[in-house]
């Protein structure tokens, strides 16, 4: 399904004409220099061709016949290689043995493929090689440091085009990836009959993962293998439908800032992409999926995004939000994570562009509260670093997010099913533990608690999660979690905000999880604090043990010896309600005491 999903998108690519897509035997890869040689085989010149608009040169992207795979084997590209293989030159001298095996197979193989073209410019090549001796220091001068460890192309004088653009070159070419050995086979992505791949290309820009490329398709031991069947035989993939996938999960992965296909969610690399009627349908689809699956920083753009997902909740069809929205839009989401030198699967996802708006538009909702808990809608990686440590004076490290959360995470707001279980246990462990009980936990904690409740279709009043503060309900963990907000500010009041350690650094965790062990203390010390508020604002002093009073009776006989971890979740939703709604009182607050 995945490869069918990526051999279809590539072949819509090629269809439209798309310029940064590879056709089939050729690729897109970094070249820095280009040997300019005369029909004569004497080399002219060495062209640079790296990118210098940056501070330092960088190679260019150019579309080259494409390179086969290769770790520790020697096996030369078509008409453009490294400088050991095109020159047989090295920067490090301890590479230089190495160096003259891999510049005689480029010789070898390109004398075997062109030594029947009559073509001006493959005759030249040949003629360079046959001359070329890289131990001539008067040849060698002509060819610059920076080149040794670089990519090279040729280009014949007086050409405005490489040799491997040639007529000549490209009908060459077509011959090698239409004459591949191997007994021809059903091929498992397209039905075709043809000879199977038997290393699938490797694929880049994977975090993590190798810089040389990892394999999606890999059979390497005994344990993989069926029916001793060697490597790619054991799932037969034509070699065009191995190249077709490759090639456009490497466009999708390309590093850019014009790539808006592409993110991160923890230890996953993420790529999307859409399928519509028409090209413009796939790209508005495409767009409305990245403004919800990674919202926008900027003020503008955010209320852009509030609007669309406040039509989305009511039902609004996507097409009055843009004429070329359709609802029946089809998304494709793959999710990839480095597995030694191959890739593991993360997730994968595929649905209409509208069940993905509205299952978006649910996870937002689902994490509301009263007041907004955020000034833009939080990206997936925003949610995760509120999984990991938050240390004083230092911005969480993605690093530390379980790999398998993250995961299971976005697949659970891709798929509108229930978030992980872990989710839950990691934000109250955090929050007992660093005690930032932040607005982004308790939400998140708020998400996971009406989810569960909604998708078990549990009905109980008591045990409803609020969006705003509810003085009704009656929930252990919910009015515990506002006792003890209140307890903390009557703290904050008899002693002012510059005491070493508060009621929650001292007790949070142990008051959520239990509570008869703790409050019946805090209860002792609150005697102590509301007589010093009594001296300085009576008023205050009132509201605070009415508010406090009040909450006491709703609990009823005593104190719940320990809180289950949902209840630990209501008791955090409580704790954020009350706190929050002390500052907006405020001013009410205020007049009250002056009344006294």
């Amino acid at each position: 399904m995945i490869l069918t999903a990526l051999n279809n998108y590539y072949e819509r690519l090629v269809a439209r004409g798309d310029s940064e897509i590879a056709p089939y035997g050729f690729s897109q890869e970094k070249i820095s220099f280009a040997l300019v040689i005369d029909r004569d085989g004497n080399l002219l010149d060495v062209r640079d061709l790296r990118d210098t608009a940056g501070r330092k040169p960088v190679p260019s992207i150019r579309l080259v016949p494409q390179p086969p795979k290769r770790s520790v084997n020697i096996d030369p590209c078509f008409l453009w290689d490294k400088a050991s293989y095109v020159l047989g030159l090295v920067a490090a001298e301890k590479d230089r043995p190495r160096a003259v095996l891999t510049h005689e197979a480029f010789k070898t193989y390109h004398q075997q493929w062109l030594e029947s073209s009559d073509d001006d410019g493959m005759t030249a090549l040949l003629a360079f090689l046959a001359s070329w001796n890289p131990n001539d220091p008067t040849r060698i001068q002509k060819i610059p440091e920076t080149a040794l460890d670089a990519n090279l192309v040729f280009i014949l004088d007086g050409d405005d085009c490489f040799l491997h653009d040639r007529p000549a070159a490209i009908a060459i070419r077509q011959r090698q990836v239409s004459g591949e050995n191997g007994v021809p086979v059903t091929c498992l992505v397209t039905g075709e009959i043809a000879p199977p791949a038997v290393l699938h290309p490797a694929i880049k820009g994977v975090n993590g993962a190798q810089s040389s490329g990892a394999s999606l398709v890999s059979f390497n031991l005994d344990a993989f293998k069926s029916y001793g069947k060697e490597q790619g035989a054991n799932a037969p993939v034509s070699e065009k439908a191995a190249f077709s996938y490759t090639t456009v999960l490497n466009h999708l992965l390309r590093r850019d800032e014009g790539n808006h296909h592409r993110l991160q969610i923890g230890d996953a690399t993420v790529v999307f992409w859409a399928e519509a009627d028409t090209d413009v349908q796939a790209t508005a689809g495409e767009s409305l999926f990245s403004l919800l699956i990674q919202p926008p920083t900027d003020p503008q753009e955010s209320m852009k995004l509030h609007s669309v997902l406040a039509k989305i909740a009511s039902g609004r069809p996507l097409h009055e939000l843009d004429a070329d929205l359709q609802d029946q839009t089809r998304i494709f989401v793959l999710g990839l994570a480095p597995n030694a030198s191959r890739l593991s699967i993360r997730f994968w996802e595929t649905a209409s562009l509208e069940v993905f708006a509205r299952r978006l538009a649910e996870h937002f909702q689902d994490m509301v509260l009263d007041p907004l808990p955020w000034r833009q809608e939080p990206a997936i990686w925003r949610l995760l670093s509120e999984t990991v440590p938050h240390r004083k004076d230092s911005k969480p490290k993605l690093d530390d997010v379980a790999p398998q959360l993250a995961g299971e995470l976005a697949r659970a707001i891709l798929t509108g099913g229930r978030y992980p279980r872990s989710l839950l246990a990691n934000l109250i462990m955090r929050m007992r533990a660093d005690g930032d009980i932040s607005d982004l936990r308790v939400a998140l904690c708020k998400a996971v608690l009406m989810r569960d409740a909604r998708l078990s279709n549990r009905q109980n009043p008591d045990k409803e999660i609020p969006v705003s503060l509810d003085t009704e309900n009656r929930d252990p963990g919910y009015v515990l979690g506002r006792l003890f907000a209140l307890l903390e500010q009557s703290q904050s009041a008899a002693l002012g905000h510059n005491v070493n350690a508060t009621i929650r650094d001292r007790y949070y965790g142990a008051a959520s999880a239990t509570p008869a062990s703790v409050f019946p203390i805090l209860l002792r010390n609150l005697t102590h604090h509301l007589g010093k508020v009594r001296k300085s604002s009576p008023g205050l002093a009132v509201v605070l043990e009415r508010q406090i009073g009040e909450i006491v009776d709703l609990l009823g006989p005593g104190f719940p010896k320990r809180l289950a971890m949902e209840a630990q979740g209501r008791f955090a939703i409580g704790y954020y309600h009350q706190n929050r709604n002390q500052f907006k009182k405020s001013d009410t607050t205020d007049k009250e005491g002056d009344e006294q």
